[in-house]
């Protein structure tokens, strides 16, 4: 379909773009780049699944934006899900299930060789998705592309974090109900648990604002109270203080102040209430509205600062329901316009 074809207050049309958008990877601004990977999620699986399942959803959209006229024409392009990573995850989710029972059965790893080969078989295989991503990134940034990644769990950014840290410095700003400061959890040395402690290790990575967090180790507080690179927005003082009165624009505010000028947006869904996301890997009671997390993006970007790159990672799927993936979508939506709005051109 060409573009003078697309209609974008018809029908969503399902052909094989995001939302249905006609544009091709040489016309995009934003390059979304799915990774279909949740080999080491600890609690539930599926979001492997989640790529496929907004792309599948983001058609019945409609595309009116309040904060941009004719949104339509952010030229968002989603490159092809991967056969060949999903066949694997697969494959290797089955074995990692054994292993991580093992382990919360009481297990030590030292005694079973078995497990051990699974778990160098995981870490080997994170190694080079990390490597391939990285790869990706760093060919369509020379090309002029905005590039994100849609998850699959939250260990899948790292490569993007990485590639984009090569060339520039920034903040992360973080949604999610877990800190992700966890070193090789389980032995997984990327694992979803893990992957701010990664980044915050790449030298560029110069600020982490965390938004939302509700449940989390000591060990992971510790590292915060003792970490001036990370600003941690815990889930209970901002409601502790809405309950006081507090706006949360003037939290917004707050947590804005603590970002770089340039900033990269990882949003784990389950930063959200668990009744938008009930399927996603590790649930927690608590959170935000949908519409909050997009308050905060356009309030980022009202301040003036530039989104280089984001990911939206662990929507779960469901036989019963579309829910997630719908949800999904629309906040990608949001981070796609967000995004485009913050660039400075």
């Amino acid at each position: 379909m060409s573009i003078s074809q697309f209609d974008p207050n018809g029908v969503g049309i399902n052909n094989g773009n995001l939302f249905g958008f006609p544009y091709t990877l040489e016309e995009a601004e934003i390059v979304i780049i799915p990774v279909p990977w949740d080999a080491t999620a600890s609690y539930g699986k599926g979001t492997s699944s989640g790529p496929q399942a907004i792309l599948d959803a983001s058609t019945q959209l409609d595309f009116y934006h309040p904060k941009m006229r004719n949104a339509f024409d952010t030229k968002v392009v989603m490159t092809p899900i991967s056969a060949e990573w999903k066949a694997l995850n697969d494959k290797l989710c089955i074995q990692a299930i054994d292993y991580i029972q093992f382990l919360e059965e009481g297990g030590k790893i030292e005694n079973a060789p078995h497990f051990q080969d699974i778990l160098d078989q995981i870490n080997e295989a994170q190694s080079v998705l990390k490597q391939h991503l990285a790869e990706k990134t760093t060919e369509l940034r020379q090309q002029g592309k905005i590039v994100a990644v849609l998850g699959g769990e939250h260990s899948t950014p790292l490569g993007l974090i990485t590639a984009l840290a090569e060339k520039e410095s920034f903040g992360i700003l973080q949604i999610d109900a877990h800190a992700d400061l966890r070193d090789a959890y389980e032995g997984f040395e990327q694992s979803h648990a893990s992957i701010m402690f990664n980044s915050l290790k790449i030298p560029n990575v110069k600020k982490l604002v965390q938004v939302g967090i509700r449940d989390i180790s000591q060990m992971e507080v510790d590292r915060i109270e003792s970490d001036d690179k990370i600003a941690t927005f815990f889930d209970w003082d901002l409601k502790a203080a809405q309950y006081k009165g507090k706006m949360w624009a003037e939290q917004c505010a707050e947590i804005i102040a603590e970002l770089p000028e340039k900033v990269y947006v990882s949003f784990d869904i389950d930063g959200l209430k668990p009744f938008l996301c009930p399927n996603t890997g590790t649930p927690v009671a608590g959170g935000f509205e949908l519409e909050e997390i997009n308050f905060l993006l356009f309030e980022l970007v009202q301040a003036g600062k530039t989104i280089i790159g984001f990911d939206l990672n662990e929507v779960g799927v469901s036989s019963d329901t579309d829910w997630d993936a719908n949800v999904g979508a629309r906040a990608l939506w949001n981070l796609c316009i967000a995004t485009k709005l913050s660039q400075k051109k």
